[in-house]
């Protein structure tokens, strides 16, 4: 067991990407910042790569974050990449991941991604070489989990599993009051404000009176609601609409005597990091090539399994995020990918963008006015709104708030990092069972 240093943690364990910060007895909150030819300053890929090794115990090797996205370009056949793991911490339906031969619960996966980050930032969590562990640790957690029917109380067994070896105090608050308080030490009078915090997995919103002007401290949270809409969904939207018609979706194939529609199934797993990762096995892959042999258009199928056996589902997300992010800034993109089996050539328009995350955008709507509600204000009553988060750059969630409060009281900043600080912040609470995620 580490010395305890004292001191608090905030951490920001993302969908995407994940955000530690330190506060001591000053006061103040200051990232910690990854240390190696890798490390991309303060944040930290929520991600993990597999791959075999025989110097290693049990014979695989694994890696996090940016060393694990390094890992897995390098080697991308013989490796297994996971990312987004969150966003399954509230789900029933997953179980473990099967890595090769290997199987891991969510608990597991957490706490080699914690060990893998606390080790690239210089051996205790978040700290420096020697410092020993902080005697509390905050951690965010999204007001309403990603996924089919979320289970809170399922997350928070899991999250205690992932922590339980840490050795110090565990907190659990919500991500967007993280962000609150963070931001109410810029306010030079009271006011109510409304954090809007756009993640991977999830989208939240919280809304927190703050009383006396610059004082982060007095700040009393009022409400908070969230939808498991974000990033990640969008991003899904684009490859539904783009990608997956070019392999094989909406397509049919032969079964006996009738003609049928191929199912849905194969398609969904696109869209969940625990399947998308893990469907190169012999299983799959065979169902697959007797689909293609039956099907209407074998060369649509063809491209799903050169997809899949590629390994192509990073690069082909990444492409999607490209996208996604140049037309926050730009009315049209192109859409490019090209790789052995599959190319896509195409232009996008914002408007279509837009188009394909109506339903979302109207969900995200209809939970911002449920923030409210518990909070018994009204739009009116809000003083400063603050958006974080990186979907809050896309300009159809930008319209929401423009809409509802006026663009004069809209501020943004540290879309990755405002969380962290805040946590820590809250940490330093002598009552900090106000501030405390009802999990």
């Amino acid at each position: 067991m580490q010395q305890r240093a004292g001191g608090v943690l905030g951490l920001d364990f993302g969908t995407t990407n994940s955000v530690v910060a330190r506060a001591g007895a000053s006061g103040v909150s200051e990232l910690v910042a990854f240390r190696g030819d890798k490390a991309t300053g303060a944040v930290f890929r929520s991600a993990l790569c597999f791959w075999h090794d025989d110097e290693v115990k049990g014979g695989l090797a694994h890696e996090a974050g940016p060393w694990a996205i390094a890992e897995y370009l390098d080697f991308p056949q013989d490796s297994r990449f996971i990312q987004s793991f969150k966003t399954v911490a509230a789900s029933h339906l997953f179980e473990h991941a099967t890595v090769f031969d290997k199987r891991y619960r969510f608990e597991d996966l957490g706490a080699m991604f914690l060990a893998r980050m606390a080790a690239h930032a210089g051996g205790a969590l978040g700290g420096d070489a020697g410092s020993g562990m902080p005697a509390r640790i905050v951690v965010g957690v999204p007001v309403e989990f990603a996924g089919f029917r979320p289970d809170p109380a399922l997350a928070r067994t899991r999250y205690d599993r992932m922590f339980q070896s840490v050795g110090a105090e565990i907190h659990y608050v919500y991500e967007p009051l993280g962000a609150a308080f963070s931001y109410a030490s810029r306010l030079t009078e009271p006011a109510t404000i409304l954090v809007a915090d756009f993640g991977g997995g999830t989208s939240d919103f919280s809304i927190v009176r703050v009383a006396e002007p610059g004082a982060a401290r007095r700040c009393t949270p009022l409400g908070s609601a969230g939808v498991g809409i974000a990033g990640d969904r969008f991003d899904y939207r684009i490859l539904d609409n783009l990608v997956l018609p070019m392999l094989g979706k909406g397509g049919r194939y032969r079964s006996f005597d009738k003609v049928l529609d191929i199912p849905l199934s194969f398609f969904s797993d696109f869209g969940d990091w625990s399947r998308l990762a893990l469907m190169r096995n012999a299983r799959t892959m065979d169902a697959l090539h007797r689909l293609k042999a039956a099907a209407l258009d074998p060369d649509a199928v063809g491209r799903m399994i050169a997809v899949i056996e590629g390994e192509l589902g990073y690069p082909l997300y990444d492409a999607v995020g490209r996208l996604k992010r140049q037309l926050s800034t730009d009315p049209a993109a192109p859409f490019q990918f090209k790789a052995p089996g599959l190319t896509i050539d195409a232009e996008v328009t914002r408007a279509d963008f837009e188009a394909w995350i109506a339903p979302d955008i109207a969900r995200i709507e209809d939970t911002v006015d449920a923030a409210l509600a518990r909070a018994g204000t009204t739009p009116d009553q809000i003083d400063r709104v603050f958006l974080t988060g990186g979907s809050s750059l896309i300009p159809a969630i930008r319209r929401i708030f423009d809409s509802r409060f006026g663009p004069e009281r809209i501020a943004t900043g540290g879309e990755l990092t405002s969380i962290a600080h805040g946590l820590a912040l809250i940490g330093q609470e002598p009552r900090i069972e106000d501030w405390v995620a009802a999990l």
